[in-house]
């Protein structure tokens, strides 16, 4: 296992309460799907996975427009003065946040523009589209962020980050705190990590619900920021990202984002793309769910910890499940066994 454990917590970020995560649950309400938590069984898992283990997948690649992004998506687009909502917003994405935009802006009668890199996979941008978004494309990732810095100053759209701030803090925690009420008291509790929003939300949930849970954020190898940022000390950036698992290729860590992943997560776990193959084939092999790499990786994670876990519950995230079938496709071939 390659794991970074949070032992000394950064300065406090003002975290989300109990009480504002299910305010927060309560205004999404009639907005979001309450997805459904599932106890995994099936001979691979038993023969891979923990010994004696309770595998619980929080199915969120069954929310609106296929990950969890469109909670704190629609929760900031909410907030949205009238005058806000008429200027529009705008957000910089690879895929899953541009449709959740998308998607959200419709909802709340407002209309998004987003910048996306050309290389982002061709069926999110055309989801995106679909949904009713307006989509630029940039050369890269970094190009994506400085366009949609000029579009938010000289359109005045309101910027919608893909993982930084209170709103998307929250709606990650109302994923956690559903998830609790459908599963019970677990052991352990796997999310993955992009710019950590995600990660962030759902264990300043867990935690506080559930103190002695240890919760675990999952990182490719190829787009380690947060692993990079708690061995320094301070949100970093990296020089490239290098990943299948595109959707947790954040360039860098923030500020807020990452002061809640240093105060609650348990520990940091690395997997490398083959793990995450070997991931996406046994939850369609065993559990019949087609997931992008993203949405695989807390499945690689349990497996690369198999042994401190048997006998326990545990909880596994699949955050998403947009993905090209071709590349899907090859991931699954990628991550078959060998034939004997």
């Amino acid at each position: 296992m390659n794991a970074h454990s949070s032992t000394a917590p950064a300065s406090p970020a003002p975290a989300p309460t109990v009480e504002q995560i299910q305010l927060a649950r309560t205004r999404l309400l009639r907005l979001v799907r309450e997805t459904p938590s599932w106890t995994w069984q099936g001979h691979r898992l038993a023969e891979l996975g923990p010994s004696g283990a309770t595998v619980w997948l929080k199915l969120e690649l069954w929310q609106h427009t296929g990950s969890f992004k469109v909670r704190g998506a629609l929760l900031a687009m909410l907030d949205l003065t009238d005058d806000q909502r008429t200027r529009g917003v705008t957000a910089v994405s690879g895929g899953n946040h541009a449709m959740a935009v998308a998607y959200a802006a419709k909802a709340v009668g407002t209309h998004a523009k987003v910048v996306m890199p050309a290389t982002a996979d061709p069926a999110r941008i055309a989801a995106c589209r679909s949904l009713g978004g307006e989509v630029e494309l940039a050369p890269d990732i970094a190009a994506a962020f400085a366009r949609v810095q000029q579009i938010e100053q000289d359109e005045g759209r309101a910027l919608i980050h893909p993982f930084e701030g209170e709103a998307m803090a929250l709606g990650a925690g109302t994923l956690g705190m559903e998830m609790l009420r459908q599963t019970g008291q677990l052991d352990a509790l796997f999310v993955a990590v992009g710019g950590g929003g995600l990660a962030a939300g759902v264990a300043a949930a867990i935690k506080q619900l559930q103190p002695r849970c240890k919760v675990y954020g999952v990182e490719p190898t190829g787009a380690d920021s947060m692993h990079r940022s708690f061995a320094a000390g301070s949100p970093q950036r990296i020089e490239r990202v290098q990943t299948i698992a595109d959707s947790l290729g954040a360039p860098m860590a923030m500020p807020y984002s990452y002061a809640l992943c240093r105060r609650f997560l348990d520990g940091l776990v690395a997997v490398d793309d083959d793990a995450i193959c070997r991931a996406m084939w046994l939850l369609f092999a065993d559990g019949k769910l087609a997931v992008e790499p993203a949405g695989a990786a807390t499945t690689a994670a349990m497996l690369q910890m198999r042994e401190q876990l048997a006998g326990k519950r545990v909880g596994l995230i699949v955050c998403g499940a947009n993905v090209d079938t071709g590349v899907y496709a090859r991931c699954l071939q990628r991550g078959a066994p060998a034939a004997p």
